[in-house]
């Protein structure tokens, strides 16, 4: 299996990804730079977190811009695997690869911390490492972490089974939007990973790769890479 990792300027979290896919791999992603005007032929390419460009114009917009962004929404639409994961998510709408937008969190404040989420659907290869309804804890930071979509694009998200993932609390139960403190930024429908229509494009707001080794406190996150390796190998 092939992988390769965007590196903006600004990431803060690609070699974390790096280290996560070399652990459930065995060999090397490579990293590839925002303004390389292409990515190799690769199996899955991620879109990692950070604030890339210093989120300074808005979260994801500018990176959305990069030179090699053209080459990854032609390959997603061509069927190539893209995960984004936080600025990475941010990044995905920015470009239209996913539906949606990522606001400020509903508090105004930058959230970090472990949360829980529940597996929503596991008949992609993001999700495959899990069980249905299983609770999985793993961390966020963000700032701007608030999901929001028409209710139109809601409905279709839902009756499309193209949430991944969702907020819970430790007991698998949704905080109808953050009202028992299980929700961490307000995002609608306690959204935390939404994927595209064809289900190879995943944008997920938690990072996996924080808690993908017992030495970092857990592996919750381990199965997501596990899955893909499986899936995609």
């Amino acid at each position: 299996m092939k992988t390769a990792v965007i590196v903006f300027p600004g990431s803060n979290c690609d070699r974390d990804v790096q280290v996560a896919l070399r652990q459930s791999m065995g060999t090397e992603p490579l990293m590839v730079w925002h303004g390389d005007a292409s990515v190799p032929d690769v199996d899955l390419i991620v879109v990692p977190g950070g604030f890339s460009y210093g989120d300074y114009l808005r979260s994801g917009a500018m990176a959305a811009q990069s030179p090699v962004m053209r080459d990854i929404v032609a390959k997603a639409n061509r069927g190539v695997p893209v995960l984004g994961i936080c600025n990475g998510f941010q990044v995905l709408t920015e470009c239209g690869l996913l539906p949606g937008v990522l606001m400020r969190n509903a508090n105004l404040k930058f959230v970090c911390k472990d949360v829980y989420l529940r597996t929503e659907a596991t008949d992609t290869p993001f999700t495959s490492g899990y069980e249905q309804d299983q609770v999985i804890r793993i961390p966020v930071a963000h700032h701007d972490g608030n999901y929001f979509a028409d209710d139109d694009t809601l409905k279709r998200l839902r009756d499309e089974n193209r949430i991944a993932f969702r907020y819970v609390n430790a007991d698998g139960q949704t905080g109808n939007e953050g009202r028992n403190g299980a929700n961490p930024n307000g995002s609608l429908d306690d959204i935390a990973g939404v994927m595209n229509e064809g289900r190879t494009v995943l944008g997920l707001m938690p990072h996996p790769e924080r808690l993908s080794d017992p030495t970092l406190g857990g592996n919750d996150g381990r199965p997501m890479f596990d899955g893909l390796v499986a899936a995609l190998g």
